[in-house]
This record gives C-alpha cells, structure tokens and sequence, in this order.
C-alpha cells in the first residue's frame, strides 16, 4: 500500500520534475479541479482551472521553453494548515537561444490534500525570465497594447 505525499514531499517532486524536464509528469502531481494562480504574471493568464488546463500548459512548455532550470537556494515551510506549505527558492536559468545565464526568485503556496495539489499561488520574477530571453521589448508593446485595449 502506497503512502500519501505529505505537501512538502509534493511541492519537492513538482521542482523534481521542472528542474528534470519532466513535464509530461507534472499534472499527475494535481487534482482533477486544482486551481492555480500566477499572480505576478504580466500579461497572459492569471489563473488556471484543471488538471486538463494545466496539462495543455506543461505540453506548452515542454515543447517551446527554451530555459534551462536548476533550483537553488530551496526553503519549504510549513504552516498552522497542515495542507498548506510555502516555498521559496531560486532557479538558476540558461537561456539557450540568448545564451545568457541569471537567477529568477520564487515563491509558492501550495494546499495539498491526500497528496495531490489543490491550489498553488505562483509567485514567479517573471521580469527577470523575460529579460533574460530579450523579450523586454514584446513586453511592452503587450502592456502597451493591453492598457489601450
């Protein structure tokens, strides 16, 4: 009989699995009706609703991302709420189509329940991910194009 992942056994497996490359594996790691927020996101979605979502998502990334991720720095916390865990921690990226080689913070707050995530909060320095790609100019013509629309 197999053990239930605690939410920092989880939370370790879901970096595992980014940092690995193994995106394919990543929604196994979420329940059927997660809800997940990338707060600090500038310009897409805020917000992903399902498994089935972020399947789509990772399939997204495995096939496009041109990052390199390593974590360092990797603190979990737990909370009064047993479900809940924060984690903070730093990537180490490399950027293989500029070629540059720089560090993004992170923060998550992850509620677990029998092993499966069930809500997941992103804080992500997504400034630093797209400088580092040069896309500071897309940036802006986004958030130009966003605040006339």
């Amino acid at each position: 009989m197999s053990e239930t992942r605690s939410p920092r056994e989880v939370f370790h497996k879901l970096l595992e699995g980014i940092t690995d490359g193994r995106f394919s594996e990543l929604a196994e790691l979420y329940a059927e009706n997660v809800v997940v927020e990338t707060v600090f996101e500038p310009v897409g979605p805020r917000r992903f609703e399902g498994r089935a979502v972020l399947m789509e998502r990772f399939a997204m990334v495995a096939a496009h991302s041109p990052l390199e991720l390593s974590a360092t720095n990797v603190v979990v916390r737990e909370t009064d709420d047993p479900e809940v865990v924060v984690a903070e921690w730093d990537y180490r990226v490399h950027h293989r189509v500029t070629g540059r080689t720089f560090e993004a913070a992170n923060i998550q707050v992850l509620r677990v329940r029998d092993g499966l995530i069930v809500e997941s909060r992103d804080y992500h320095d997504h400034l630093a991910l797209i400088v580092g790609g040069d896309g500071l100019s897309e940036l802006v013509a986004a958030l130009d194009g966003k605040r006339r629309a």
